[in-house]
């Protein structure tokens, strides 16, 4: 702090009071006083007890950074209903903020819940759902939810802006919120809580390098208050000691079995690996992993015969290429006792005429797995859809298919000819919502031996090839930009592998909420 600034524990004494006054809003803890913890306590302490000689707070920013699950929503919604009903700023203006409106409503909803559990509060606000808003009359002030898929650049004067997860913030929007109140309030508190990112590039990867520049002295700023709870990069993850380093309130609202699972899952997963780096300890990580460790996908080559599947119950994906490219169809057909595996049938078309060209220019082996069948051709330069429809409508003679999922780019005319063949033919989107599920179950399958893929060298080439990009929630989803080779075979995989498993357990919970994979 400035040789100047003073710190007032009274001040702090009664932001800690008010804060303890309110009580717990979920599980074990539910209708507890809010007893803050040590790592808390010290935030808040340092927050509202720091004073410049005029008598007005010195931090104006607090930036935490934290591994999920140590309760920074619960502390985020305390400091919430303090600074708008507490701090003594006629007219304040609460803000919420997050990348969407679900994540900057967390906030919120446990300040509401606070709300309903203490009889102070509910008398002197006002909760209006429908706008995502909390009056408080007597002071003519509010708490607002704002995302930054909709908020406004005008009128914007805040008295506090409680910013979550801030390593996938907007930058438009972070920039707005943090300047609004430069010039309006004396004593502004802006909170920036959040995990670790995956973008180098983000504003949030700023926050965090001016966090750790006035942390080991690089910088000097009075006004913004860094705190990181992080394992080293170099740190042994496996090390229950090294996951302390990040969980501050590991015990207390995390308890270390759960961090076991996730550890042991991440031993077994690269793309899991990163997940619990990033979410469990902190440490920022690339943005997109190569997924499938080939040893595990090498395990699976059980045998597979075409012959001995003959009218069997199976699901299709079906990934169609740019006319110049390859096509894939794959078939899964599910296991019909506990005992058996799912079967996986997968087939590859490229254009005959461009075959050659391919090999010498992509160094890939497109001739030897033809001649040896493993992937087809069509006459001419591009690919023939006709003779690929020809091709699935004889397989729907020998096999009974069930459903074809299909990527909706492009595929339009094939459908309509699929459809006309009477086969049923499902969309399926290829964002974070339908792919993460199926993405961790195939992984989840492999590391299982619960697949048998009969070593296809046109599919395992595709794995192999497979980058997974990573959201804010842990979901995942191949990431076609990052794997520069092609991976066509698994994304059809993928789609047809949740089509077998939601109609194998049809009427589950699965059809609502996907398949539960622990990380």
């Amino acid at each position: 702090m400035l040789p100047t600034s003073t710190y007032m524990p009274e001040r702090a004494d009664h932001t800690v009071r008010f804060i303890e006054n309110l009580r717990h809003t979920k599980g074990e803890w539910y209708n507890q006083p809010f007893k803050l913890l040590p790592w808390q306590e010290t935030i808040i302490r340092n927050i509202f007890g720091i004073i410049k000689p005029n008598g007005f707070r010195q931090i104006t920013t607090a930036y935490v950074e934290i591994a999920k699950k140590q309760g920074k929503t619960e502390l985020g919604a305390a400091l919430a209903l303090y600074m708008l009903t507490a701090d003594g700023e006629r007219g304040a203006e609460i803000y919420s903020c997050a990348a969407d409106r679900a994540q900057a409503s967390l906030i919120y909803n446990v300040a509401v819940d606070m709300i309903s559990l203490s009889p102070a509060l509910k008398k002197r606000l006002k909760v209006v759902a429908s706008q995502k808003r909390i009056v408080y009359p007597a002071m003519n002030s509010f708490y607002q939810v704002l995302s930054s898929e909709a908020y406004s650049k005008h009128g914007i004067s805040p008295t506090a802006v409680l910013f979550d997860e801030t390593h996938v913030a907007n930058r438009e929007m972070m920039n707005v919120m943090l300047h609004g109140a430069s010039d309006a309030r004396r004593q502004p508190v802006n909170f920036l809580i959040t995990t670790a990112g995956n973008d180098f590039n983000s504003i949030g990867y700023e926050l965090h390098q001016k966090a750790m520049d006035i942390m080991e002295g690089r910088k000097v700023d009075p006004t913004f208050y860094p705190t990181i709870y992080a394992a080293d990069e170099n740190d042994d993850w496996t090390n229950p000691e090294v996951w302390k380093k990040a969980n501050p309130s590991l015990g207390i609202t995390v308890q270390e079995d759960k961090i076991k699972i996730a550890c042991e899952n991440a031993r077994q997963n690269a793309a899991e690996e990163n997940l619990f780096k990033q979410l469990r300890l902190c440490i920022w990580v690339k943005q997109s992993v190569r997924w499938m460790q080939m040893h595990h996908w090498d395990e699976c080559d059980f045998a597979v015969n075409p012959d001995e599947l003959i009218g069997r119950e199976c699901f299709a994906g079906l990934d169609l290429s740019s006319s110049i490219d390859i096509t894939a169809f794959v078939l899964v057909f599910p296991p019909r006792t506990e005992d058996e595996r799912y079967v996986i049938l997968p087939y590859f078309w490229i254009p005959e005429d461009n075959l050659q060209n391919r090999v010498r220019r992509d160094h890939v082996p497109y001739d030897t797995w033809e001649k040896q069948g493993f992937i087809k051709t069509t006459d001419g330069n591009v690919v023939h859809y006709g003779y690929i429809e020809n091709f699935i409508e004889e397989l729907g003679t020998t096999y009974n298919i069930k459903e074809i999922a299909f990527d909706r780019w492009g595929a339009v005319q094939m459908v309509q000819n699929l459809e006309g063949m009477g086969f049923t033919v499902v969309p399926f989107g290829q964002g974070y919502k339908d792919m993460s599920p199926p993405t961790k179950e195939l992984m989840k399958l492999t590391l299982e031996k619960k697949i048998a893929h009969g070593g296809n060298p046109v599919l395992r080439w595709m794995m192999d090839n497979i980058y997974v990009k990573t959201d804010p929630a842990g979901n995942i989803k191949p990431d076609k930009e990052k794997s520069t080779e092609k991976i066509d075979g698994a994304v059809a995989l993928i789609m047809a592998l949740d089509r077998a498993i939601r109609n194998e357990i049809k009427g589950s919970v699965y059809d609502d909420r996907g398949i539960l994979v622990l990380n």
